[in-house]
Formats: C-alpha cells, structure tokens, sequence
C-alpha cells in the first residue's frame, strides 16, 4: 500500500431543518390553533481514530464529505428528523489544521477519539413556539442554520518512542529488521526505505517499545535533495533519537564524522526542537573491522565528533550489540515515565 501522510479535504455539516407553519384541522374543533414542529438539528462531522489504518491513502479518491441535513418540521406538532453525524475514520496520529487559516483543530491520538470538525446547523422553530395571549395564531417560522463548512489539512504524524536517524544505506532498515518484526526493504544501493515504517521491540515479557525507521537524509535535503525531509515530522513525537553511522562506507563521501555532521546539520535546519532531542549514536556494521579493532575505532570516532553523550557499537546484521542496545533504550523511556508520573 502507497503510503501517504499529508492530505487536504472539505467537510460540510448538514444544515438545520426549517421549522414548519400550520395550524391544527380537525372536525368539531374550531380555532384549533398553530401545531407547526421544528425541524431537526443538521449532522456534524466527526473525525474518529482509526486503530488499523496507518495511512492517508484513502483521501487521495474521496476529498469531500457531506453530514445530512435535517428535515424540516411539520404540522400536528411533528419534528423534523435530525441529521445523523458523520464519522470519518483517520490513522491515530492524524494532526488536523484548517487549510485556510492554518488553525489547528485538534489531533487524534487514541484509537476511537472523536474529534468535532464540523458542527451541524441548529433546527429552525415551527410557529407553535410563537403563540402567546396576544398572538394566537402566528404565522412565523425560522429557517435551520446552516452547517459549518471547512477546508482541512490532515497531517500524519507516526507515534513511536524511538526514531531512527541516517544516511542512506547506514543500515537503518536492516537494524528495525534485526530487533523488531518489522519487514523493509533492504539492499546494497541507496534509497531503498521510501517511506515511514514502525517495528515493535519487545525486550522482555510486558516490556517494549515503539521504533520508527524514516527515509535516509543526504546533504541539502532542506533544499529538497534527495527525498527531501518531508519525513522528518514523523520523529517529533518521539522520545529518543538514534544516529546511525555506517564505521566503514564505501563512499568516502560517507566518512563517519562528516555523515554525523551532514545529518546535524539537516536537522537543524529543519526543526531547533528536534535538533534539541537527546540523541545517541549508532556506530553500525563492526562486523567489518577486525574483532580487536572495533572499540578502538568507535572511541576515536567518538572523539573526533566531541561526542559526549552515549554512543554503541553494533551490527545490525549480525546482531552484535543489537540486545544490549535495545536493553538500554528499555531502560531510558521507563526513566522517563518514571520521572513524568513524580508526584
């Protein structure tokens, strides 16, 4: 499946019914007085979250969504049906902005959260409200409101604990492979992950988290080199980053401390709070160097960068260091929750 994450499409709620002006006909009963109903209440849209669905694909075919309006009123005193609420069903993770303002509505984070988006029109009064001691027979009706309409810009925005950080081919794709259930693509030529994809680490009984795999960034990816870094909102909602360095590329134009500087910098640029996130390096693929060699190489590394948080040596593919690692993220979002829940 095509894997979308931004989305415009336009609501409009169902307007009110109009009341209703009659007056009460039966035999043997003169002066019967008025017996108008109101109408009924317009439908409102709802957005609602959406536990299977983890893309926008759908609102590419169908971009704008009606509530019914409600019927109008009618005599015998009889009211007007409502309008039923239409529920739209988005990925949870959805961020809702009113496309002409910019405003931001709401967003959906739970499974089944409803979120209003469009209110229904309020019902048009029959002329039965409208009798009184001087007026017996009123000939006055309103007209039902009508119902909001708007244009929205849905924004999805992955939830994982942990994101996932790197050039392309630093072996992103094949460490979500080697920890998780998840499935990307993998293969010896750049580029390979397209889009999004999310892995549950399961570290031991009743104890996991949530990764997030993004598209590769290059430099000048904030000038829209490359895939650009469209996909870099995926990771604000996470609390962890991890940096991936591939310890012996290829491509000189891959060397450890300028791929660590290129991917800084992207960041930076793209957003200060995101660049801001406690981040840990990755050093990747030590299966390559000599057993003896590897922690040597990962330290000098790490010091040539100035690095003073944590940093790992790992690989991926033959799952060195890969359990340690997850035990470690483990233990750091439990800290937090820890700390969040201090009274």
């Amino acid at each position: 499946m095509k894997f979308v994450d931004e989305v415009w499409i336009e609501v409009k709620a169902g307007d009110g019914g109009n009341g209703c002006v009659s007056f009460r006909r039966e035999k043997f009963i003169p002066l019967g007085g008025p017996d108008g109903g109101d109408g009924g209440d317009g439908g409102s849209v709802w957005l609602v979250g959406g536990a299977g669905i983890n893309t926008l694909i759908d609102f590419r075919y169908t971009r704008i969504f009606k509530a019914p309006r409600g019927e109008r009123g009618m005599g015998a005193n009889c009211t007007g049906r409502s309008g039923d609420d239409l529920e739209i069903r988005v990925p949870v993770g959805t961020v809702v902005n009113d496309a002409d303002t910019e405003e931001l509505i709401g967003e959906i984070l739970q499974p089944d959260q409803r979120l209003l988006v469009a209110k229904g029109g309020f019902h048009g009064l029959g002329n039965t409200r409208f009798k009184s001691s001087t007026n017996r027979a009123p000939r006055r009706a309103t007209k039902g409101t009508p119902g909001e309409s708007r244009r929205l810009r849905l924004e999805l925005k992955l939830l994982a604990d942990v994101g996932l950080l790197g050039l392309p081919n630093a072996g992103k794709s094949t460490f979500i492979r080697a920890v998780s259930s998840a499935r990307p693509k993998v293969a010896d030529y750049p580029f390979t992950t397209l889009h999004p994809q999310l892995g549950v680490v399961s570290v031991s009984a009743h104890r996991s988290f949530v990764i997030a795999d993004v598209p590769g960034l290059i430099e000048g990816a904030s000038e829209g080199v490359g895939l650009g870094i469209q996909f870099l909102k995926h990771l604000s909602r996470t609390r962890l980053l991890l940096h991936l360095v591939d310890v012996l590329p290829v491509d000189p134009e891959s060397e450890p401390v300028k791929a660590v500087r290129v991917i800084e910098d992207e960041i930076r640029k793209f957003s200060a709070e995101l660049a801001g996130r406690e981040r840990w390096l990755v050093f990747n693929k030590i299966d390559l160097l000599p057993e003896d060699r590897r922690e040597a190489v990962c330290r000098d590394l790490a010091a040539k960068l100035g690095w003073q948080g944590p940093w790992f040596a790992v690989s991926a593919l033959a799952g060195i260091g890969t359990q340690a690692l997850c035990e470690q993220v483990m233990a750091k979002l439990e800290e937090q929750v820890a700390l969040y829940f201090v009274p």
